[in-house]
């Protein structure tokens, strides 16, 4: 039998919050209070939630850039954090905010991370142009500083760069948020190529729901650190007794997806 790609179990992660005052109570914040759920190899799994919810966190996780305080998790059969050296090579992750050198140009940058990653440079170079040029990026712009460029660009080299080891699991975290319609779009047809054509698995978390409807099999909503529903777009709808997926959300978490704030006059912990 198949291993999923991805295993969360009882998954939890603390955060202390600062102290006001001298002697004052700190309490404590739980970022994650016990997720669970799976990733079958070659799905996209979509994690919906408002800011705040965790889903970052979550991915960061996932990443090897945070060590969890509870639960279990494993990547591809390997365990985290003792196998995150390996995970490291299988994963690829893409972040709302892509840190960059930006002073350097896009094959600069490119050619950089496949240097860290002991690749040759010039096949390396030629797979993250393809990838480029298959997100509708123009050949001139490769030469140019990325400090010259749009976020959506700048966005574009991102998903560019984490593809270059070829990695079977992609995570990311809210790749399209801040991005203009074209942009969007370049992205989404590209990810929805990418599973087709490489079996990529993939974790995305959003507060996009068409985007999560048109990319994702199944769907979580997330708040306030906990999973409170999965399934297919079509089965939270029916779930919730609702006609679109943010009335779906919102009947299910009391929360809205862009905001995190409580819907009216639904009652939401803090």
């Amino acid at each position: 039998m198949t291993l999923p790609a991805i295993q969360v179990r009882d998954l939890r992660k603390q955060f202390h919050r600062r102290r006001k005052r001298r002697g004052a109570n700190a309490p404590e914040a739980w970022a994650l209070a016990g997720v669970s759920f799976e990733v079958a190899r070659g799905d996209t799994y979509g994690l919906l939630g408002p800011n705040g919810s965790g889903k970052s966190t979550l991915i960061r996780i996932l990443s090897t850039l945070l060590v969890a305080d509870g639960g279990d998790v494993r990547l591809l059969g390997h365990r985290l954090p003792e196998e995150q050296a390996r995970v490291r090579w299988l994963i690829g992750r893409v972040s709302v905010d892509a840190a960059f050198y930006k002073k350097l140009s896009t094959r600069e940058n490119l050619l950089y991370t496949a240097l860290l990653y002991g690749l040759d440079p010039e096949s390396a170079e030629r797979k993250a142009m393809r990838v480029l040029e298959q997100l509708g990026m123009e050949q001139r712009t490769f030469s140019a500083p990325l400090e010259e460029m749009s976020r959506g660009m700048q966005q574009k080299i991102s998903i560019a760069r984490a593809l270059m080891i070829n990695p079977p699991l992609l995570l990311l975290d809210e790749p399209t948020t801040g991005l203009d319609p074209k942009s969007r779009r370049d992205v989404q047809a590209f990810l929805e190529d990418l599973r087709r054509r490489e079996g990529t698995t993939i974790l995305l978390t959003t507060h996009d729901m068409a985007e999560a409807e048109r990319l994702c099999g199944c769907i979580g909503f997330l708040a306030r650190g906990r999973l409170i529903a999965e399934g297919t777009a079509e089965g939270l709808r029916r779930q919730a007794s609702a006609a679109t997926l943010d009335d779906a959300f919102i009947g299910l978490t009391g929360e809205t997806a862009a905001s995190g704030e409580a819907a009216a006059g639904t009652p939401t912990s803090r």
